[in-house]
């Protein structure tokens, strides 16, 4: 059984939780920004003197495929990692992957990744 994590978290953690995640045994990773909100929904800045808000905080989606084995270590490491006790720290899904498979082999699953 494969699992896909998908991790939000803020940007400026992407490093640290990159490399939690090698040492953990992570072999790879997709990385996106992005932008949204949640609890935070959103702030109000200034520019040139005009009051406008911002709804949509810059977050950075992070995805990753391992062996169901692996799931939860790999949610607790990014946790852990990604954890600043400040609202907006992020969510973490875990779902159920039905098929992997690597183009350049043709490998399934568990091999694929």
């Amino acid at each position: 059984m494969v699992k896909l994590i998908i991790a939000t978290i803020k940007p400026f953690k992407l490093e640290e939780v990159r490399e939690a995640l090698t040492e953990a045994g992570v072999r790879g990773m997709m990385v996106t920004e992005i932008k949204g909100f949640g609890s935070q929904s959103g702030h109000t800045e200034i520019y040139r003197g005009a009051e406008y808000a911002v709804n949509f905080v810059p977050k950075v989606k992070i995805e990753i495929v391992v062996a169901a084995s692996m799931a939860d270590q790999i949610v607790e490491t990014i946790t852990k990692t990604a954890q600043t006790g400040k609202i907006g720290d992020g969510k973490i899904f875990v779902l159920d992957v039905s098929q992997a498979v690597r183009v350049r082999t043709g490998e399934t699953n568990e091999d694929a990744i």
